[in-house]
């Protein structure tokens, strides 16, 4: 039997417009028996494709608890297939709390947000998650006297994820029956749009067999394919800008990364030369004691004739100690120069990822124009 695919949108918005089969897939999601559900007036039918990605219908769903009491609650179903949507379910939420229409007298309607994802969610094996929050004292112990509370249930919420990729084919519960038919398995080789289902499997479950009715109709009604056909296209594009996004990301850290282990080398030099500065430092001071030194044997000299020959070879000693300074200076030499050829090659893979030579020197604490005399 062949079906339209409900992971697309616009299938998925017909098949959730007919009140019996809604109720037929919240049932089995809440694991509660749902006896009348009513869309919100807010709903996001995804027809302006330019901007939306996440298709969201809100219900006000009255329920029958175990204990046979009946209740309203407000069901937040989003749908989408593209993973970088996150914010927009958050952003979703946030508007549900603030709309005054959820407000059951004082307090708001309890909310489960349910979420089709037609991704992966990281190493998760469990095709369909429940996250249900506890209220718990200080000691970690879960709080059941008073609960639930409206006010509690006001500020949380519960939550359902199905990953539709992680469906595994096999019918083991009523949840399992109901998400079969968005079991990507079954998409027909030739034809993405549409699911090759055993329709035998259903024979005896007349829900089923509604929902797979109106599955049926949406693949053989042209205007539902041609929409299809436009979504299609909108996910291709989408899918191009991640991967440009993705791979220019990737680019930027390998230059971030670069630039932060030229950072680590400068650094480096920068503390070699400040020893070598505290080098240059020392050797200075002990020349100008040296030079007191000659001053005194200068004015000993007019007294000690004798001592002129061995002040001639203090001074000789002086000049061999003045010319390692020379040799100690010309080293010093060099290395300033290396640290300034490195600077050029620092200041020139700034300027090439499009940096001004003023936030060049602001980032490495150095004066303006001392940068462009380097670039000079």
């Amino acid at each position: 039997m062949i079906v339209a695919n409900p992971i697309y949108d616009v299938v998925f918005k017909y098949l959730m417009e007919d009140e019996r089969i809604a109720r037929t897939i919240l049932s089995a999601l809440l694991k509660k028996d749902v006896l009348q559900v009513d869309v919100r007036p807010h709903e996001y039918s995804n027809d302006e494709r330019e901007s939306l990605s996440v298709f969201r219908i809100d219900f006000g769903a009255k329920v029958r608890e175990s204990d046979g009491s009946e209740r309203l609650i407000l069901v937040e179903l989003q749908k989408t297939w593209v993973e970088t949507e996150t914010l927009r379910f958050r952003q979703y939420l946030g508007v549900q709390y603030r709309n005054p229409r959820n407000m059951a007298g004082d307090y708001a309607l309890p909310m489960v947000a349910v979420y089709l994802l037609g991704h992966k969610v990281g190493d998760i094996e469990e095709p369909v998650l429940y996250v249900n929050h506890q209220a718990r004292d200080y000691n970690d112990n879960v709080v059941t006297h008073g609960l639930p509370d409206p006010f509690v249930e006001s500020l949380t919420h519960e939550s359902i994820i199905v990953q539709i990729p992680r469906l595994h084919g096999q019918i083991n519960n009523r949840l399992d029956m109901v998400l079969s038919v968005f079991d990507q398995k079954n998409r027909d080789d030739d034809d993405e749009q549409v699911l090759r289902i055993d329709e035998t499997l259903y024979s005896d479950d007349g829900d089923m067999q509604r929902i797979l009715h109106r599955l049926t109709q949406a693949a053989a009604d042209s205007d539902m394919r041609h929409r299809m056909d436009v979504e299609d296209e909108y996910f291709s594009v989408i899918e191009k800008r991640d991967t440009t996004i993705m791979l220019k990301d990737r680019e930027i850290e390998q230059k971030n990364r670069h630039i932060a282990e030229q950072n680590v080398v400068i650094a480096e030099k920068d503390n070699h030369i400040a020893e070598q500065n505290v080098v240059i430092a020392e050797k200075d001071n002990h020349i100008a004691e040296q030079n007191v030194v000659i001053a005194e044997k200068d004015n000993h000299i007019a007294e000690q004739d004798v001592v002129i020959a061995e002040k001639d070879n203090h001074i000789a000693e002086q000049n061999v100690v003045i010319a390692e300074k020379d040799n100690h200076i010309a080293e010093q030499n060099v290395v300033i120069a290396e640290k300034d050829n490195m600077l050029r090659s620092t200041i020139k893979l700034f300027l090439d990822a499009g940096h001004t030579i003023e936030e060049i020197a602001a980032q490495l604490g150095k004066d303006v124009e001392e940068l462009r005399r380097l670039t000079e």
